[in-house]
């Protein structure tokens, strides 16, 4: 499914909840359903810098596209983990590189996280476009 129709259905998924409770609430059963590391993955290798909470971002170049797994030891960041995953998971480089993830502001997430929340949020975007430009340079070198 495009990047696109994933980000508008997440934003159809949250507009049905009214009250910042419920989307809490709806991030935490997003980040319940992530399948957990293997325990050799939770290292400083895949710990993303700038989150106050651990979070562990593993990429898997394959078949020219980056799959992600991820965890965190927060339920509510597990949840954006969730969320995040499922939007960039899967995509070739270029289109992570040129991805405009526009999700996050539409579902009130920057006005509703705390500052701390907000900041590794935007360490975890950062790291999987850095992750996007390490593998384009693969991949074009290998062409």
């Amino acid at each position: 499914m495009e990047m696109e129709n994933i980000q508008q259905e997440i934003i159809e998924e949250f507009s049905v909840y009214e009250d910042w409770m419920d989307k809490y609430s709806y991030l935490i059963e997003l980040g319940n359903s992530l399948q957990n590391l293997d325990p050799k993955d939770k290292n400083d290798q895949h710990l993303i810098k700038g989150c106050q909470s651990r979070v562990w971002l593993v990429p898997e170049f394959r078949d020219g596209k980056i799959y992600f797994q991820g965890e965190s030891d927060a339920v509510i960041v597990k949840g954006l983990v969730a969320l995040l995953l499922r939007v960039v998971s899967g995509r070739t480089p270029k289109e992570l590189m040129n991805s405009d993830l526009h999700f996050i502001d539409a579902i009130g997430l920057k006005q509703h996280l705390s500052p701390t929340r907000s900041n590794g949020l935007l360490a975890m975007i950062k790291q999987i476009r850095l992750y996007a430009v390490a593998y384009n340079r693969i991949s074009e070198k290998e062409a």
